[in-house]
């Protein structure tokens, strides 16, 4: 009983729903904020399979959402239905795709159709900045509408993965729905602490280009507190997977400093590169070891490099980057591997974002 005689409520935990799941990024975010995670849909089945290895407790439906018809939660919790639609029809680097005619732009359809037939609590939905721009705004201002009209006041925020522990300069949108009114905003810390890529990957181990031993000891201790947290008492962890480049990609790694990218590759190294000025800042990059990381996404194909190694980054490197810990494992060949944790939500930032909705339930 509390000082006034009234009995004492017990707060209810939050029952979270994952569509469009990936590897489990904003899962593993929601998980430590306090959710529980009772079912996640994703149609590819490696990204699944990782989902099941490492969020044991979730039922994990490996199909297309399209498919989905009938979630049975019970009653009495609050619900979270959170996911990203597949955003590379959204990307302001895709102009080939993004516009209205694209049918993968409007898969956040069907995430609409799960949200009406579920009614959950609060709706996330994550995806790429350029949702904002796309069309001058005609998808998101249709996204906000449907929300309205299914009943949820909205608010959207850009946040950037830096501001919150990840070492990566990574922005994505967050829309956050409430059927009880609620405008939130998820703010950056007071003192963000900005986490290198060194701090985040210098303890990891020494690899060769096309490195296929998957396990292996740590090179030496953690040397930054992001290491440690991510490691924890571990002596070994897993993913020191590397693509195996050809000899002249390699040659190529080798004109590159810190911070620098193909544009100091010599012209006689690129005469593959029929039209060079199609080339992004982003490829063949070389890390620097003093700065967050520019953002992972398709690491493999963009040739991103490591800061002091003439190679790729490995599987564990890049999920490092993404602020995923070393007990997360990643299912699939090392190209699947690849996809997933680029493709994949910072679980830091997903945190910051899910913290603030316990807070409000």
């Amino acid at each position: 009983m509390g000082k006034s005689g009234e009995k004492n409520v017990e707060k209810k935990h939050l029952v979270g729903i994952d569509l469009f799941s990936g590897a489990g990024g904003m899962s593993l975010g929601a998980s430590e904020a306090g959710i529980e995670i009772k079912y996640a849909v994703e149609k590819d089945k490696y990204a699944a399979e990782t989902y099941q290895r490492n969020h044991k407790r979730t039922v994990v439906i490996n199909d297309d959402i399209c498919n989905l018809h009938d979630l049975s939660l019970g009653e009495g919790c609050p619900v979270v239905v959170f996911g990203g639609p597949p955003c590379q029809g959204f990307s302001i680097s895709n102009r080939r795709t993004n516009n209205r005619e694209n049918k993968q732009n409007w898969l956040y359809k069907e995430f609409l159709r799960i949200v009406r037939s579920i009614k959950p609590d609060w709706v996330v939905l994550e995806n790429v900045t350029g949702l904002l721009e796309l069309e001058k705004g005609y998808f998101f201002q249709s996204i906000l509408s449907d929300f309205y009209d299914s009943g949820y006041e909205c608010s959207h925020m850009t946040l950037l993965a830096t501001d919150f522990g990840v070492p990566q300069k990574r922005s994505r949108l967050f829309v956050i729905g409430s059927r009880k009114g609620k405008k939130i905003n998820v703010e950056k810390p007071r003192e963000p602490q900005l986490v290198t890529v060194g701090e985040a990957i210098s303890d990891l181990p020494v690899l060769e280009n096309g490195a296929r031993v998957d396990v292996l000891p740590y090179r030496r201790p953690a040397e930054s507190k992001y290491a440690e947290i991510l490691r924890k008492e571990r002596k070994a962890c897993s993913g020191h997977l590397v693509s195996k480049n050809a000899g002249y990609v390699i040659e190529r790694y080798k004109y590159i400093q810190p911070g620098e990218n193909w544009e100091v590759i010599p012209p006689k190294l690129m005469q593959n590169y029929i039209d060079r000025t199609r080339c992004h800042t982003g490829i063949y990059y070389r890390l620097r070891k003093d700065m967050p990381s520019i953002v992972i996404g398709n690491y493999r194909k963009n040739m991103l490099i490591h800061p002091e190694q003439d190679r790729g980054l490995s599987v564990r490197e890049a999920a490092r980057i993404q602020s995923f810990p070393d007990w997360y494992q990643f299912m699939g060949s090392i190209g699947f591997q690849q996809q997933q944790v680029g493709n994949a939500v910072p679980p830091l930032l997903a945190k910051a974002v899910f913290e603030r909705i316990v807070q409000e339930t």
